[in-house]
């Protein structure tokens, strides 16, 4: 493969590894990362792979089933991939303790990536949730249990 054509996997890998976390599908999720892929911070206790996102996106599409990922900048130096992206949709169930609002979020969200050939190995991930609880007029009642 030429340089660009490697660029090319990448990219795709990276857009479909944001739409599997907007339409909460894992197995979407595991089509482009690797079994052994890392997300820093995870779930509290869970193994590495794409399964241990399995309970996050169930409490997403409750907490936000709207959910939209849009993807501003991407940006590749080797084997690393930054991304960053805009999150949307709208607070229709619990999240992270906040009772349901009806209220629209729009929200950053910054990601650091290591491939490994054309899948994703280690996903390096912030949210700005100080974003959302000013939109939502809310703060969480539960830090203790991670949304993602």
């Amino acid at each position: 493969m030429t340089r660009s054509e490697d660029e090319d996997t990448v990219r795709t890998a990276i857009k479909e590894f944001y739409r599997a976390f907007a339409t909460k599908d894992v197995a979407l999720l595991r089509s482009v990362v690797t079994e052994d892929w890392e997300y820093i911070p995870g779930p509290p206790g869970a193994a590495p792979g794409a399964d241990q996102m399995a309970s996050a996106f169930a409490r997403l599409a409750i907490a936000l089933p709207d959910m939209k990922i849009v993807v501003l900048d991407l940006l590749l130096h080797g084997d690393r991939v930054g991304v960053r992206a805009e999150v949307s949709g709208t607070q229709s169930g619990e999240l992270l303790g906040m009772t349901p609002s009806a209220k629209q979020v729009k929200f950053a969200i910054h990601s650091f990536h290591q491939m490994r050939g054309s899948l994703i190995a280690k996903t390096w991930h912030l949210e700005d949730w100080l974003t959302v609880f000013r939109q939502l007029g809310q703060l969480p009642t539960n830090l203790d249990s991670h949304l993602i």
